[in-house]
């Protein structure tokens, strides 16, 4: 792999998979087999969110085998090496740019449908099936669905889909065993949570916090313009927070383009994936995109969810376990938010907050619902795992190795 020095140390495969109406719309994915034992271990599907993000970010920052190295850009291929904290190294991994127009994913339809919520969940599903009818050997592995950030909110709705394909026609059966989100997007009032998070991390005072609990009465996103009192205490929030990264609130807010700046890493992504070494590498159809973006933040996309709640409530029933965790330095989706709607799903505890542990430290806490949802912090940690990547894996291989956190 063009920037990585010697054989990759795993097996790494690329391609695309055609979905939708006449195969028209060409889904891209990296899939990695588990450095274990991949006859037998999980399989599992992951997706960035956004929506719009490549699932090749992932793959380099937050759970995979290689990461960029972070140095200053000078012309050359940036240079990739290997990492110590991959969830390959207990599971397979299919990566999937999704939605079509994410990373390297795109449609040969002139006038194609905007994505949506709904139509990602059985695009996703169809992706599924197509790959699996191609790799025939991992039907059999515990299947999983994975992700974090925006696509919380379609995650709940793609296992629903799986399940009920499973039930209703598709042949062969996917094995399918639960799902793991990260930082989760919900619902539309996740945005509240941010208010108390933000007080609880004494970025805003207790005087103002009182004052936009009562005025606001708890909404704080598309105010009543009649309220201008509420719009007033708003503002105010937003001169104590605009400075404040709310991916991870304890690192600078700066410029990608800065050498110095934590999210320079990203740059180094978008220099790698449009090289033409890099392209042919991976397979790359000519017609396909031309410049790679980490993420298009300006897809155009129908967001139809308004909550995911009733998809978790859904999968509940139907006995699907999952892990739900939190970097509690995030502010984007606040742990509040998650601990908020899990509650609202209205199951009984079975293991009560408690610290989960690594050695004798503290990594963060974590409760076990008796719908098998297991909620976790990660202590320190931000909008996704690539701020605590070892403690990250630590937690993941003991959930899906069926232990306790």
């Amino acid at each position: 792999l063009p920037g990585f020095e010697g054989p990759l140390p795993f097996e790494l495969e690329t391609g695309y998979i055609g979905v939708g109406e006449a195969e028209e719309d060409q889904m891209f994915y990296y899939f990695i087999k588990s450095e274990n034992n991949p006859e037998e271990d999980p399989l599992l599907l992951w997706l960035t969110g956004g929506p719009g993000c490549s699932s090749f970010s992932g793959l380099v920052y937050e759970n995979g085998p290689i990461t960029f190295k972070v140095e200053a850009y000078n012309g050359s291929i940036p240079s990739l090496v290997s990492t110590t904290y991959s969830w390959t190294k207990v599971a397979n991994i299919i990566y999937v740019d999704a939605p079509v127009g994410a990373g390297f994913s795109y449609t040969k339809n002139p006038f194609p449908d905007i994505p949506s919520d709904t139509g990602e969940s059985k695009l996703v599903d169809e992706f599924l099936r197509k790959w699996l009818d191609k790799h025939p050997e991992y039907f059999s592995n515990p299947f999983y669905v994975t992700g974090n950030s925006y696509s919380g909110k379609v995650i709940p709705a793609i296992v629903q889909e799986i399940s009920n394909g499973n039930c209703i026609c598709c042949k062969p059966q996917i094995n399918l065993q639960g799902y793991v989100l990260g930082n989760p997007a919900t619902e539309f009032s996740d945005y509240n949570y941010r208010i108390p998070y933000a007080h609880g991390m004494a970025l805003i005072s207790d005087e103002l916090y009182e004052s936009m609990k009562e005025i606001c009465k708890g909404k704080y996103r598309n105010v009543d313009p009649r309220n201008k009192e509420c719009l007033k205490l708003v503002e105010e929030y937003q001169k104590c927070t605009d400075r404040i990264n709310p991916l991870f609130i304890l690192t600078p807010l700066c410029e990608e383009s800065e050498d110095t700046c934590y999210s320079y890493r990203y740059l180094l992504t978008t220099y790698w994936a449009n090289d033409e070494s890099v392209r042919k590498a991976l397979h790359i159809n000519k017609e396909s995109i031309k410049e790679w973006v980490r993420c298009y933040w300006g897809i155009p996309y129908n967001h139809d969810f308004e909550s995911s709640v009733p998809y978790h409530m859904n999968n509940s029933i139907n006995g699907y376990p999952s892990l739900i965790f939190s970097g509690d330095h995030d502010m984007e989706v606040p742990f509040l938010g998650t601990q908020a709607w899990i509650r609202s799903l209205n199951y009984s505890l079975t293991d009560d907050w408690r610290p989960w542990m690594i050695g004798d430290q503290i990594a963060g806490y974590t409760r076990t619902y008796a719908n098998k949802m297991t909620f976790a912090t990660i202590k320190g940690g931000g909008h996704t795992p690539e701020y605590k990547p070892y403690e990250s894996y630590i937690m993941f291989q003991r959930w899906i190795n069926g232990q306790p956190l």
